[in-house]
Parts: structure tokens; C-alpha cells; sequence
């Protein structure tokens, strides 16, 4: 770059700079709520062109052609991704976003080593080599758990803690060995340690906690890219970068919080065999259960009733029918809410985006800390697709993977009606007492047909 034959000048540039950044704030604001996420994330694109733009105009660049075709290329690969993506593999998509945001951090750190000629800038330098590394791997490894190409059960082996240290000593001496040398040759080795740390990191932790990994590893590229920014001179990656690393951190605290645990806790439980693990065990244990049009006369007749969705509602598509079946029973003067439990889904807000995109009103969307009240002066609680999330052993089995994490009381409901595919525990691997209580029934089936066939039901009372 040739920053003296710039188009704009630095008060044009700084000012962009600063609207950009603005905008970053207003949509991290805007995200924070279902109801102005979509203004917020057209406000976040918005902040991204306008820094695009300014980095063209703020410098004469070399090599346009290969940079423009970089931007082509990207664009034809992720618009049709992103846009054909369901809903239920949007958690997918996002640790694919962290782990490239992460990787790209590290090359351009690599790339800039050989200009480095300052102790503090190497060190800036070694930082974004380790940790976009390590988010980067660690975000390929989170795809495939959720993507279901290996167990989401945690993977360990004997010796993992001290293989972990090891890889651990030998980054610090990897990345002390950059700072003092700016050897290409130790910053390839310190990327490629990295990468074995970001696997490690995120294979012991098992498919439930996903949500804190996809979380973490947010953080972790936010964090790479502010290193970045410093890096490169740009003063708007270290404030996004900054923006993403902050909130990304809040985030994980704020989910590990909802599940009664620590971040360490879930990241490093396998360790000890404390983490939750995926099963696929089937109980044979009787339950009670019923046919759509006994659940409709339920609903049909209540006077108050709260849904509880999980993650087989969203595998099974039925947010659209499920918002269907309130309209219905709304129109019968019955009171519906929705209840979500912060780690419902496979990453943090995935049940609000899925019944927004149904046209649930926001007003009817509930969190767990102002809905729990209400399931005492509920005639039904009606779970669908979920496990875990309503699980009492939380509450009442410690030793329990998910013991301690708090849990929406649909057991307090004088009635409760679990809409399952099977008698298969949830990915904590533990089975549910709630579904063996006597106020318990179950409608067995697709998430999307057994509503329909409630839907119907309730129509025809």
C-alpha cells in the first residue's frame, strides 16, 4: 500500500473510520433483542462496506486484480451458502464464521512477519498466529460435532491433560521464539501448534455444550482480529476486533451462568468425566402416551398454555406450525407463551430467531427468568422437542452432567405433554424423570407432524 497517493485524507479517512465503527456498536445493540436483530445486522453491513470502501480509498493498493478476485470468489462461495442454509444448520454456519474469520487473522499475521521489525509488533504478531489458530481449528471441530460428521460425545484419551500441557509449553516457546527471532520458520510451527491446541481444545467437550464453544471461539477470533489491527496499523480491527472479543467473552460467561456452570467447568470437564456426552441409549421404561386429538382436547379446553421448544423442533421445521397452533388457540381465548431456556437450540438465540422467522410475536417469546412463575398457573406444558432444558435431575441428581444448570419448571404444570421422536435421552445422555410422572403423556412422532395432526385436532373441537 502506498498510503501517501491516497484518495481520501487521513480526517476523511478517520471519520469513515469512526461511522463504520458506530455502526458496529449499533448493531451489536440491535442484535440484543429479536425485534431489531434483522435492522441490527443490516446495520452491522452497512459498517462493514463503509470500511471496505475506505480501505480502497484510503490507499493506492497493489495487486486490485488478485484482491477483487479474493472478494468474488468468496462472495460466489458464501452468498449462496448463507442463503440456502436452514435454520437448523444455522449454528453450523457460524463456527464455520468464527473459524475463517480466526484463519484468515492468522495468514495475515504470518504475512506480515517479515516486515516486523519491533519487538512489541512480533509480539502482536505471535499472539494473532496462536489464537486465530487455535479458533480457527477449534471452529472446524465444533462444524463437525454439529454437523454430526464424529460423535458429539466427548473425545478423550489417557494422557490428554498432560498432551494438552505439552502443546500448551511448546506455544508459549514457539511464540517467545518469534518475539525474540521473527523467524518465518518458528511462526509456521507456532501456527501449526496452534491448530493442534484449537483441536484439543474443543474435542473433549461434548454436544450440549456447543452453544459455549460456538460462544468462545467467537470471542477467540475477535480477539485475533483486534491482534490484527494492531498489526496491520488499522485502528477500525482493533475496535471491531475489540467489539467481537468483549462481547463474545460476556456472552460465554452470561450462557455458562444459565447452565449453572463455569466456562472451565464445561471446557475441561471430560477431564475429570463431569461434561455431558451425547447417547444414544433408548429407555424401555413405560410412559403414558396419547394420540394427537386427546393432546388437542388438552390444549383445546385449557385456559393457559406455554410451549416449550427445543432442539426437535427446529430439525423437524415446525416453528411455522407451532406458531400456527398458538394462533389457534389464542382465537379460543386461551393465553399461549413461549418459554426459552438460554441454551435451547445449538447456539445462543436460536429458538428466538427460529419463532421470530415464524412471526411469533416478541411479546410472546419469554426467557426462563420471567416465564418459570407461570408454569404454576399453567393447565399445559406443552415440550416440544426438547430434553434437557425441563430435565429435574438438574435440579435433584447431583453427579448429573447437567446438574446445577438452570431449568424451565415445566413440571409445575397440572399437565404436561412431551412431543418426542423417540424415548432417546437428549445429548446429556441421561434420561428425563419428568417424562414418568403421572401428569406426564407423550405424543410420539415428527415435531412437524404430531402439530399438525394437534392443529387439526384443535380445529375441529
Amino acid at each position: 500500500m502506498n498510503p501517501e497517493s491516497a484518495i481520501l485524507d487521513p480526517t476523511w479517512t478517520a471519520l469513515l473510520y469512526l461511522l463504520a465503527a458506530v455502526c458496529f456498536i449499533l448493531a451489536l445493540k440491535g442484535l440484543s433483542s429479536p425485534k431489531h436483530a434483522r435492522r441490527g445486522n443490516l446495520v452491522g453491513a452497512f459498517g462493514a462496506l463503509v470500511a471496505l470502501v475506505t480501505v480502497f480509498l484510503a490507499s493506492r493498493l497493489v495487486n486490485i486484480p488478485w484482491i477483487l478476485g479474493a472478494i468474488v470468489v468468496g462472495a460466489a462461495v458464501a452468498a449462496p451458502v448463507a442463503r440456502r442454509v436452514r435454520m437448523t444448520q444455522m449454528p453450523q454456519l457460524v463456527a464455520m464464521f468464527n473459524g475463517v474469520g480466526g484463519g484468515a487473522a492468522a495468514l495475515v499475521a504470518l504475512l506480515e512477519l517479515p516486515h516486523a521489525d519491533d519487538g512489541w509488533l512480533r509480539l502482536a504478531i505471535a499472539f494473532t498466529l496462536l489464537v486465530g489458530a487455535v479458533s480457527f481449528a477449534g471452529s472446524c471441530v465444533t462444524f463437525a460435532k454439529l454437523q454430526e460428521l464424529m460423535t458429539t460425545r466427548p473425545v478423550v484419551f489417557p494422557g490428554l491433560p498432560v498432551v494438552m500441557g505439552v502443546v500448551l509449553v511448546a506455544a508459549v516457546g514457539a511464540g517467545a521464539a518469534v518475539v525474540m527471532s521473527g523467524s518465518a520458520g518458528v511462526a509456521v510451527v507456532l501456527l501449526v501448534v496452534g491448530l493442534v491446541v484449537g483441536v484439543l481444545l474443543v474435542l473433549p467437550v461434548g454436544g450440549a455444550d456447543m452453544p459455549i464453544v460456538i460462544s468462545l471461539l467467537n470471542a477467540f477470533t475477535g480477539l485475533a482480529v483486534a491482534a490484527s489491527g494492531l498489526v496491520l496499523g488499522n485502528v477500525l480491527l482493533v475496535v471491531a476486533g475489540t467489539l467481537v472479543g468483549a462481547s463474545g467473552t460476556i456472552l460465554t460467561r452470561l450462557m455458562a451462568a444459565a447452565m449453572g456452570r463455569s466456562v472451565a467447568g464445561i471446557m475441561f470437564g471430560a477431564f475429570r468425566g463431569g461434561s455431558t456426552a451425547g447417547s444414544t441409549t433408548v429407555s424401555e421404561r413405560p410412559v403414558r402416551s396419547s394420540s394427537a386429538e386427546d393432546v388437542a382436547i388438552l390444549l383445546g379446553y385449557a385456559q393457559r398454555v406455554i410451549i416449550v421448544p427445543g432442539y426437535g423442533l427446529a430439525v423437524a421445521q415446525g416453528q411455522h406450525t407451532a406458531a400456527e397452533l398458538a394462533q389457534a388457540l389464542e382465537a379460543r381465548g386461551i393465553d399461549v407463551e413461549f418459554a426459552i431456556h438460554p441454551v435451547a437450540g445449538r447456539m445462543p438465540g436460536h429458538m428466538n430467531v427460529l419463532l421470530a422467522e415464524a412471526n411469533v410475536p416478541y411479546e410472546s417469546l419469554k426467557e426462563m427468568s420471567e416465564v418459570n412463575g407461570d408454569f404454576k398457573q399453567a393447565d399445559v406444558a406443552l415440550v416440544v422437542g426438547a430434553n434437557d432444558v425441563v430435565n429435574p435431575a438438574a435440579k435433584s441428581t447431583p453427579g448429573s452432567p447437567i446438574y446445577g444448570m438452570p431449568i424451565l419448571e415445566a413440571g409445575d404444570a397440572r399437565q404436561v405433554v412431551f412431543l418426542k421422536r423417540s424415548m432417546r435421552p437428549g445429548f446429556a445422555g441421561i434420561e428425563n424423570e419428568l417424562l414418568y410422572e403421572p401428569q406426564t403423556t407423550l405424543l410420539f412422532g415428527d415435531a412437524k407432524e404430531s402439530l399438525t395432526k394437534v392443529l387439526t385436532a384443535v380445529k375441529a373441537l
